[in-house]
This record gives C-alpha cells, sequence and structure tokens, in this order.
C-alpha cells in the first residue's frame, strides 16, 4: 500500500497538466501526487487506524519552495513543518512495517517530469525557473493506493476535518 497526501483541486489539476506536458507519455500513467509510504502492507487494521486518526486534524499547507533537478527529471520542492511533524509521527507508529526506504527522513515533492535524459531536464528546469515564485497550496487529506506494478489503484480517502 502507499500512502500519500490529498491536494486541493486547483493545485491538483495544475500539477497533473504539467505532468501532462512534461513527463513522458508511455511512462505518465499517474496523478501529480505526494508520496508519504512506499509500501506498507495492505489492510493492517493499525495502519487503517492511523491514518484515521491522523486525519482528525485541519488541512495542512504546504510552501512550493523552489524546483528540483535530479538528473533524470524535474520536481516542485515542498517545505512544511507540519508536516514533517506528522510524517515523523506516523513513521513511529508504523515502525514494524517499515520498508528502509520508509524509514528516511521525508522530502517531500511533487514531480512533472521523469524518465527523460539529463538535458532535457535541465532545459526544463532552466524554463520553469524563469518565472518561479514559492507558493502554498492545502493539502486536504491522506490516500491509500494499491501498487499494480505501474498504475495504482485508490482505496480509501482519510480527509481532514475542515
Amino acid at each position: 500500500m502507499i500512502v500519500t497526501l490529498q491536494i486541493e483541486e486547483v493545485y491538483q489539476v495544475h500539477f497533473n497538466t504539467l505532468r501532462q506536458l512534461y513527463f513522458p507519455a508511455h511512462a505518465n500513467y499517474l496523478d501529480a501526487h505526494i508520496t508519504l509510504f512506499h509500501r506498507l502492507p495492505i489492510g493492517e487494521s493499525a495502519i487503517i487506524a492511523a491514518l484515521r486518526s491522523a486525519a482528525e486534524r485541519g488541512p495542512l499547507i504546504l510552501n512550493v519552495a523552489g524546483i528540483v533537478n535530479f538528473g533524470k527529471g524535474v520536481a516542485y520542492r515542498l517545505v512544511s513543518d507540519e508536516l514533517q511533524k506528522l510524517h515523523q509521527q506516523l513513521q513511529h507508529m508504523f515502525d514494524p512495517w517499515l520498508t528502509k526506504q520508509d524509514r528516511q527522513p521525508l522530502r517531500p515533492h511533487i514531480t512533472v517530469q521523469n524518465k527523460v535524459t539529463s538535458y532535457k531536464a535541465e532545459q526544463l528546469h532552466q524554463s520553469l525557473l524563469q518565472d518561479f515564485t514559492p507558493f502554498d497550496i492545502q493539502v486536504t487529506g491522506l490516500q491509500t493506493w494499491r501498487y499494480l506494478h505501474g498504475p495504482w489503484k485508490a482505496l480509501e480517502t482519510f480527509s481532514f476535518h475542515k
């Protein structure tokens, strides 16, 4: 099971549009997303209970603070102390099930290009930087997904209380 953050609709559309423009079509089978955990067991009642409990809060505000070229693609870097605290709390609750990857500190981001040459990534990075100004987005919940060796299947959404 994959756990992501639910992005407010206006920015979900914005980042999906960027993915459609810049992600290679053959590899773009997911909507824009912010991954919190990459691999947890499906159906584990303690995990579901922890996600329900974590959703008993107001929406999170994340700052879209920059644009990162990671060699074979480009992502928007996100910053939020509240998100870091939430992630650390969930890591503690999920400890028995965490993989090495999910034990790492969270580096929240939204990938808009991947699986391209370093030249194409650098071109997009420079292009996006020209007009970039940091801005805030709202996160409205937690989402769970089943990994299907490519696409993901939506399982459950835990909406934050308003």
